[in-house]
């Protein structure tokens, strides 16, 4: 998603510059598996190698997991102007396992473009395996939404 960086993501969890001029960059994918991962280190590096730091160490961490509620809020605004309509809040997490469901879920997702909550989901992955696509009723639009997680 070009219009978001890895800090409207959520996905960096801390910079630290050490006394030595050093630079660590905490990061946590949004799962484990994520395909980017390798991405997001090496555009951190250069981008910081480009600000003039030339000892550059990016860590990825993953717990505890990434939710969409990491998503910054001027994320969540970038995404609507995109035409993707963002997450809904998750809330916090219990601990212990996480109860697995089949079942998709019941949120109602408003129209990034119209704003009318009437929108259905026409399939349950869109162009990534964290959004699905979804049609408004009232314009008629169709737009992704990123799935709470």
């Amino acid at each position: 998603m070009p219009m978001l960086t890895l800090g409207d993501l959520g996905v960096v969890r801390s910079v630290e510059v050490r006394a030595d001029g050093a630079v660590r960059v905490t990061i946590t994918p949004t799962y484990s598996g994520c395909p980017a991962i390798e991405v997001m280190r090496d555009d951190l590096r250069a981008r910081l190698h480009a600000e003039g730091f030339t000892d550059v160490e990016v860590r990825t961490v993953f717990s505890p997991p990434w939710s969409t509620d990491w998503i910054s809020d001027e994320g969540r605004r970038k995404l609507a102007e995109a035409g993707v309509a963002p997450p809904g809040r998750v809330g916090p997490r219990a601990a212990g396992p996480v109860p697995l469901t089949l079942d998709p879920p019941s949120t109602r997702v408003r129209c990034p473009r119209c704003g009318s909550p009437d929108t259905e989901e026409l399939s349950r992955f869109g162009a990534t395996a964290c959004t699905a696509l979804r049609r408004c009723s009232a314009c008629l639009e169709p737009f992704e939404h990123v799935k709470e997680i």
